[in-house]
């Protein structure tokens, strides 16, 4: 914040940002951040900072009332705030995870959602729907390791992927082989047929009649 605006500013007010809300992580932090704004009036949501694991709440005197809505605001949405729901990307962020990890795991169950949320992409009219995560289901997956178990049956269920893939495509081979061999002996028998020396002349001498 530029020193002169700090100066103009007398209003202040604090609220820390405790690791059972962020689950350690910077990407959770700034969502809150987002989440309180959205939830105050458009002129004063630029008021509302993150400044070292603390949301920051500052206005001039003149903003007394305005600064007071504000941070009743901010206050009644703080006391529920570990139990806001995670989005995508922080759950990126807290499990240290790709997007195609999150879309597989969310896909075969192991990573359950706490359903679905909608919004408006900013300056645009289209909406996107994305699922959302229970922080506390989030944490105990967090706390037990469960994304490098997941990983190694990952793993192990690829190789075992690839093993079958290479029978199956072994197997292909064998039986077309064989099928091409078995084509290629019924043709060369008709045609060594045909050219047996005096073949033509015992068939015209009667013998096959």
């Amino acid at each position: 914040m530029p020193r002169q605006e700090k100066n103009d500013i007398e209003l202040l007010k604090t609220w820390p940002l405790a690791p059972a809300a962020t689950l350690g992580s910077s990407v959770r932090a700034k969502g809150i951040l987002l989440e309180m704004r959205a939830r105050l009036p458009k002129s004063s949501r630029k008021s509302l900072v993150l400044e070292a694991g603390e949301l920051v709440l500052a206005m001039p005197a003149a903003a007394k009332v305005e600064f007071h809505a504000a941070a009743g605001i901010v206050s009644a949405g703080m006391k529920d705030i570990e139990s806001l729901p995670v989005i995508p990307r922080e759950i990126q962020d807290i499990l240290t995870i790709k997007p195609g990890e999150r879309h597989r795991w969310l896909a075969d169950g192991r990573l359950p959602s706490a359903g679905t949320r909608t919004v408006r992409l900013a300056g645009r009219a289209r909406q996107i729907t994305f699922h959302v995560f229970d922080p506390r289901v989030v944490e105990d997956l967090l706390d037990r390791g469960a994304v490098d178990e997941w990983r190694e049956d990952d793993l192990v269920a690829a190789a075992e992927n690839r093993r079958r893939a290479a029978y199956k495509a072994k197997l292909t081979r064998s039986l077309k082989k064989g099928a091409d061999s078995a084509s290629s002996r019924k043709a060369g028998f008709g045609e060594e047929s045909t050219k047996l020396a005096g073949w033509e002349e015992f068939g015209r001498d009667g013998f096959l009649r």
